[in-house]
């Protein structure tokens, strides 16, 4: 795969997956999905990360600045519980917001998951980096993203619109 192509990572944030404890069912499930539905090569590059704030901000953070990822997927950590801190790591490290897509988000999920009202998935921009948070369960984050095409760098988060 060349350099050029676009790259696309997914973030999954939990606790007993960084830990080994669990088997992770998002990120591949995550990874199936970008697999499906873009029909333009892309890199996929896959991390686990705990639960909490600094973890999460850190990755997101390398993700973005080192790594250079032109879409981060974030997967967990997006509910009411007290580890639950992907919303306030996504906050410290976001330069815009756009909140279109966590409303969108949240009324896809709800006609799969009734408790979907209590998630918090948001998408925003760090330079030149799209970050969208998901669920961490596989059949959630699956019915938010849908299986639209997707035709990455047609219109990149950095791209001058002018052109």
């Amino acid at each position: 795969m060349s350099a050029d192509a676009p790259l696309i990572a997914v973030l999954v944030v939990s606790d007993r997956a960084s830990r080994g404890e669990y088997e992770d069912r998002g990120g591949p499930a995550a990874e199936e999905w970008l697999r499906r539905v873009i029909v333009s090569p892309v890199r996929v590059l896959r991390r686990i990360v705990p639960d909490g704030r600094e973890s999460v901000a850190a990755a997101l953070r390398g993700l973005c600045d080192a790594e250079g990822a032109d879409l981060v997927l974030v997967t967990g950590g997006t509910g009411p519980a007290p580890r639950d801190e992907t919303p306030e790591a996504f906050d410290a490290v976001i330069d815009k917001r756009l909140p279109g897509f966590g409303e969108a988000m949240r009324l896809a999920s709800l006609a799969e998951v009734p408790t979907a009202i209590l998630s918090r998935q948001d998408a925003g921009i760090r330079g030149r980096s799209l970050i969208v948070t998901l669920p961490g369960k596989p059949a959630a984050a699956v019915a938010v993203a849908g299986d639209n095409e997707v035709f990455p760098g047609d219109e990149g988060v950095g791209r001058d619109h002018d052109r």
